[in-house]
């Protein structure tokens, strides 16, 4: 598929939300000639392969790729049920669709419409809506889901642009964009659009990088962020300091003479602070 055809698509997905399969019923090109679309598909899955071992270091040559690697497989079928998808052959998409998710653990919609050097890195339990839209250079993870919110007809999945890269376990729901470049952390469920080039972790997912920097290690999706433990290490640090401010004020009160040290404990009785302490645990005999 040409790129001047994949960004009429994208406009068109995004300008016409009322519509019915939008991907499958524009791709007008595609069907003036079924045997050039085919020569196009098979292009596509040259480069899928050569895509997929350069990412993938474990991927010790094309043969092993091309036989052992259930993400390619659930790719190659994919784009032969959307090649029969826009042909109009929608029965025989559909079951060629759910041969690839009883084979290789992906479930893919014939009507999704996927880019060139596309990865699916181990290739289970992805799942991947009917009007999803999938740009170049693209990789998801096992367990990845591109998913709709709504029951309605048009345009309800996810478009995903020119180099993302969403970590294992990532949830991406709505007709929201994802920027080119950006990256989903694993376990993130995002529900907002994505601006180019950032970084979104957490549930609900929260962007941590910008600024139009542009990821270079495409593929250290671990290597991400923790918003929340960042805060959850702040806070520590602010009860410890309130600790230490209330012992240095009990320490001024005894010592002027204010309170008396059993007045102190007493209180700490009565709100129940030393009922609260954890309980040292009793060693194990080891004998």
């Amino acid at each position: 598929m040409s790129t001047e055809v994949k960004e009429r698509l994208i406009s068109e997905n995004v300008n016409n939300p009322n519509g019915e399969n939008i991907p499958g019923e524009k791709c007008q090109e595609g069907k003036k000639n079924f045997f050039v679309t085919f020569h196009n598909v098979i292009k596509d899955i040259v480069d899928d392969i050569k895509y997929g071992c350069e990412r993938d270091p474990a991927a010790r040559n094309y043969l092993e790729f091309v036989l052992l690697y259930p993400g390619f497989h659930a790719i190659i079928l994919h784009r032969i049920a959307h090649l029969l998808w826009i042909h109009d052959f929608l029965f025989t998409a559909r079951i060629i669709s759910f041969f690839s998710r009883f084979w290789t653990g992906c479930d893919i919609h014939p009507g999704a419409v996927i880019g060139k050097r596309f990865f699916i890195d181990h290739g289970m339990g992805v799942v991947i809506g009917e009007t999803t839209y999938i740009g170049d250079d693209v990789t998801l993870y096992q367990g990845v889901t591109l998913g709709g919110t709504s029951t309605k007809k048009g345009k309800r999945h996810p478009t995903v642009y020119d180099g993302v890269v969403v970590g294992a376990g990532a949830i991406v729901l709505g007709p929201l964009n994802i920027g080119t470049g950006s990256r989903i952390g694993a376990g993130s469920v995002v529900i907002k659009d994505v601006i180019p080039h950032s970084t979104v972790v957490g549930i609900p997912g929260k962007v941590v990088r910008q600024r139009g920097v542009k990821v270079e290690k495409v593929l250290d999706h671990a290597c991400l962020p923790d918003p929340y433990g960042n805060s959850h290490k702040i806070y520590e640090y602010k009860i410890e300091k309130l600790e230490k401010e209330v012992e240095m004020l009990k320490n001024l009160l005894i010592q002027n003479q204010v309170l008396c040290n059993e007045e102190v404990i007493k209180s700490e009785e009565c709100i129940n602070i030393v009922a609260k302490l954890p309980t040292e645990e009793t060693p194990l005999d080891t004998d």
